[in-house]
């Protein structure tokens, strides 16, 4: 029996002894900062079935828990708020039977499965600052939801497939020479990037040529010679033309490969890749299911559409008139699919950016109505822009940056930050640039993290490489600090221990156990709301409580060496959750800084 079911029974065994009343449940909240107490009874919530004062109430029920109730050593009542000061036994008994903390916070598997949907990136170009905080999310919120006891598949899907692969296809055909990244030094994604960048370049040439011949610039757009080329390439690829195939399965290799290079340097990685060349064609043959169940309906012109509008949206239509599919027809397909792949999945997770709200609304609405029980489950993990200070980042064409760009970038600043704190005179040049890049990018991912993911973001790459504040290096700095604090306990011969049940503990020590308490329901709620950002913040509360333990409470130089060791055990504690929940976060703690 935990806390709370122990003072809830309590509770209300004090009510049905003195008021005669059996209350169904009981409201707990944590104390407010400026009341003593560690948990807090609302005692207004038993109005509704307790008649009298509620003061009074509290009183009672506060006195009953004291003598009753060995882990309650005193308490106040604050209007209708009884506030319960628990014993140094009860937190003693907590710490004494953890033990080892290294996997504190991660339930045990529930035999949940879920799948997350995350980057989702087009094959014409690199992966930029947009898919830093898609995948940082995605990546994030499938790690939370396996500590919290799910099974988790991560999953893409590749925009491969269209006019904006063809364009750059053209566009190396044309004028590429037969370079391959191999020849120009290029990552593949770049290369192929380049040439997409070529094409918008000869085109707006093209309808400029036009445009002074006499021709509108609304035709000049539709007749440009290079852009006639590029559908009738995609013409070509869909016809299934060798040649267009080739090439088309050579350029898509290149950027592939690219993909993956940026995706292990972010450290995110992937269960199982979709392909929209593959699943474009999906979802057609639902379209018939919807049609003999109701769900769909056929205009006169031969289209199909959804009306929703009984449901306060709009008619959808999912299947043009000339049979062809629609991106929704797509999604439609590839939802059956996945769950086809793998049948344990009970729920999808879509991290996608909050233009597509309107469209995952419709996906989810559909998928319910033509009967399938996990669409219930499907979620979009709707989130904001990220924008940059002006001139802070390299970009493309002034406004994309590059995700490369960004992580080296992030890496300069930290190394820049570095030297000038002049800590790490002492380390090799490996161990150094090892640094400055953990540094660096668990400065951007918790930059980005640490935001809820609905609000848009102002990333400023000098402000989130900052050692003080609510910032990734200042939580790293802190993990540093205590695998010091480790190593000097080592060299002392001190052993970590479990607290002494005749120890008193100091408030110190009391407030950083009680925040301790908190991380596994703090894990089981930001999988509840599949939000990084609570992880993230609580880790900076714990580190703000730790810091303050270490300025006030002596370590190595306690009474006696049972405060020592437990003092030290607690250090260790402390370094254990930050560690796990920098791993749900995906960002790594170095031992030194």
């Amino acid at each position: 029996m935990d806390l709370q079911e122990t003072l809830s029974h309590h509770i209300k065994k004090a009510v049905e002894d003195t008021y005669g009343v059996n209350l169904d449940t009981i409201e707990f909240q944590g104390t407010r900062k400026d009341f003593e107490g560690d948990i807090t009874v609302v005692v207004f919530s038993m109005l509704r079935s307790v008649k009298g004062n509620p003061v009074q109430i509290g009183e009672t029920i506060g006195q009953y828990l004291v003598k009753n109730v060995a882990e309650v050593s005193k308490f106040n009542v604050v209007k209708g708020f009884l506030n319960l000061v628990l014993s140094d036994a009860y937190y003693v008994d907590f710490f004494n039977t953890m033990g080892d903390f290294s996997s504190f916070g991660k339930a045990a598997n529930t035999g949940d499965a879920m799948m997350v949907e995350y980057a989702s990136p087009n094959t014409n170009k690199p992966l930029h600052l947009g898919h830093i905080r898609n995948v940082l999310l995605g990546y994030s919120v499938a790690e939370i939801l396996k500590a919290a006891g799910k099974k988790v598949y991560k999953t893409q899907i590749i925009n491969d497939r269209g006019i904006h692969i063809c364009k750059s296809m053209l566009a190396w055909k044309r004028y590429g020479n037969n370079e391959t990244p191999q020849s120009t030094g290029l990552k593949g994604d770049k290369l192929v990037g380049n040439y997409y960048v070529k094409f918008d370049q000869e085109y707006k040439r093209e309808i400029s040529a036009l445009v002074s011949q006499g021709i509108a610039e609304k035709e000049a757009k539709v007749q440009a010679p290079i852009l006639v080329e590029a559908q009738e390439m995609l013409r070509k690829w869909e016809a299934g033309d060798p040649e267009v195939v080739a090439l088309w399965k050579t350029m898509n290799g290149w950027v592939y490969d690219g993909f993956d290079a940026t995706y292990e340097n972010i450290g995110v990685n992937f269960d199982k890749n979709y392909y929209e060349s593959d699943t474009y064609l999906l979802g057609k043959d639902f379209i018939e299911l919807g049609l003999e169940k109701g769900v769909f309906e056929k205009d006169p012109d031969g289209s199909v559409w959804c009306d929703l509008t009984d449901e306060g949206l709009d008619r959808k239509i999912v299947l043009r008139s000339d049979g062809t599919a629609v991106y929704m027809t797509q999604d439609i397909g590839t939802a059956i699919q996945r769950v086809k792949d793998f049948p344990d999945i009970n729920g999808m997770i879509y991290t996608v950016g909050n233009e597509q709200d309107y469209h995952f609304k419709v996906l989810f609405l559909i998928l319910q109505k033509l009967g399938f029980s996990w669409a219930k489950n499907l979620f979009h993990l709707s989130y904001g822009m990220v924008d940059l200070p002006s001139g802070k980042m390299k970009s493309r064409e002034g406004t994309v940056v590059d995700a490369d760009d960004l992580i080296d970038d992030m890496t300069a600043t930290a190394k820049k930050i570095s030297e000038e704190l002049g800590k790490i005179d002492d380390f090799s040049e490996e161990e150094k640039n090892q640094l400055y890049k953990t540094i660096g990018l668990g400065a951007l991912k918790y930059y980005i993290l640490k935001v809820d993911p609905k609000k848009r973001i102002l990333f400023n790459p000098e402000e989130s490489v900052d050692f003080q504040g609510n910032t990734g290096p200042f939580i790293q700095y802190t993990y540093a600090r205590i695998q010091s604090i480790l190593r000097k306990a080592k060299t002392d011969s001190v052993e970590k221990s479990k607290l002494n049940g005749s120890l008193v503990l100091h408030e110190k020590e009391k407030e950083l156990l009680k925040i301790i308490q908190q991380f596994p329901e703090t894990v089981q709620l930001a999988a509840q709301n599949y939000s990084p950002a609570l992880v993230a913040n609580y880790t900076y509360d714990l580190v703000k409580e730790f810091n303050s333990f270490y300025q006030n409470v002596p370590i190595f130089g306690a009474e006696n060496a049972d405060e020592i060791a437990f003092r030290v055990a607690l250090c260790d504690a402390v370094g254990s959750i930050i560690k796990t929940a920098f791993s749900v976060l995906g960002i790594e703690v170095p031992n030194r800084m």
